[in-house]
């Protein structure tokens, strides 16, 4: 097995996929590409995704980007290896897959928003209404996850894609909270989805995919 993964520091997508890697203890070949030296630019990265962005894989002659895309083929091309990411029967795998999805149409879309503003663009030329209205948006996406929760891990008894996917999300929208004190993300996370990260950032590997420039 020759299996490649081109992520980049601090990318939340990327590293679900790190996370799902590890998660099935597979062996693979990291390939840190940076953003500010335009590595997705390359000729040679453009080859294995057009879009120019992280995450994507290369599993012998087959390459792949979306990060959701690249967990379910993982779990189906490896599911003699690790723990499963889509775990369970039929309705369970659904369960997380359809919970991936919310990850992504709903979380996501605010949480960039916010680092639009908060990490890329300078701070006199922030739009502090649009920053706010994303917030709110986050804050009730938040309270959503934290009803969802009924056991140690977002579908149920076992940690999954879902799990991998929110993480890096919730754990981004923490650390612009440095660079903008107010936005208050702490006073967002209930108690129950206190207690599901401190579960994940127990899990052995969890360190190993911190994003280098985190640390």
């Amino acid at each position: 097995m020759s299996l490649v993964f081109y992520c980049g520091s601090g990318s939340p997508y990327a590293w679900r996929v790190w996370l799902g890697l590890e998660h099935k203890a597979l062996a693979y070949e990291l390939r840190m590409l940076s953003f500010s030296a335009e590595d997705l630019k390359t000729p040679e990265y453009v080859a294995v995704n057009p879009r120019r962005k992280v995450p994507a894989i290369v599993d012998d002659d087959f390459s792949l980007y979306e990060s959701a895309a690249i967990l379910e083929y993982l779990d189906e091309r490896y599911a003699d290896r690790g723990a499963r990411l889509f775990p369970g029967d039929v309705r369970r795998r659904a369960v997380v897959r359809r919970m991936v999805q919310e990850v992504d149409q709903y979380f996501a879309a605010p949480m960039e928003r916010i680092v639009d503003q908060v990490l890329f663009t300078p701070q006199e030329n922030w739009n502090l209404e649009r920053i706010a209205r994303a917030r709110a948006t986050l804050a009730e996406e938040l309270a959503n996850w934290e009803q969802t929760i009924r056991a140690d891990w977002l579908a149920g008894a076992e940690a999954s894609a879902a799990d991998f996917s929110l993480y890096p999300l919730v754990a981004l929208t923490q650390r612009m909270q440095r660079r903008k004190p107010d936005l208050e993300v702490e006073a967002m996370l209930g108690p129950r989805v206190r207690a599901w990260m401190r579960r994940v950032e127990a899990l052995p590997y969890l360190r190993k995919t911190w994003p280098p420039h985190w640390k």
